[in-house]
């Protein structure tokens, strides 16, 4: 490896004229920067100035936290009845997971609920059939 290496950047040829290519990205980028400031100026955000951000520690992490969605989209459908029906088939699957763990962690038989590939690939423990549909 050589001790130094310099880089280059270009606009590949492909994209056409530098120049020009060039002064469309600043354009957008105006157009961006002019959006976010309307944006901030209509919330009342303000930007975090670079010597509040050199005072943070290293180790600082935001004290609130971005609300979060109450929905876990696990199962889409169109359908409200399918839909149910194959939440209510998870709910039934993790029930039974719960139970056949513990007893497989006390040492007792288990029988694990048809789907629990990885245990029944490495660990070797027996699972019931699956349904057939």
């Amino acid at each position: 490896m050589p001790p130094e290496v310099t880089l280059e950047f270009v606009i590949p040829p492909e994209l056409g004229d530098a120049d020009e290519v060039r002064q469309i990205l600043r354009e957008r980028v105006a157009f961006v920067e002019e959006d976010l400031a309307a944006t901030r100026a209509r919330t009342g955000v303000p930007i975090l100035g670079r010597r509040a951000i050199l005072r943070q520690p290293w180790w600082a992490q935001p004290s609130s936290h971005e609300p979060r969605r109450g929905l876990r989209p696990r199962v889409a459908a169109r359908s409200f009845w399918p839909r149910l029906e194959a939440l209510l088939r998870n709910r039934d699957f993790v029930s039974r997971y719960g139970e056949a763990r513990a007893h497989w962690l006390a040492g007792l038989a288990a029988v694990f609920p048809s789907g629990t590939y990885w245990l029944r690939r490495f660990a070797n423990v027996p699972i019931t059939q699956p349904i057939a549909n």
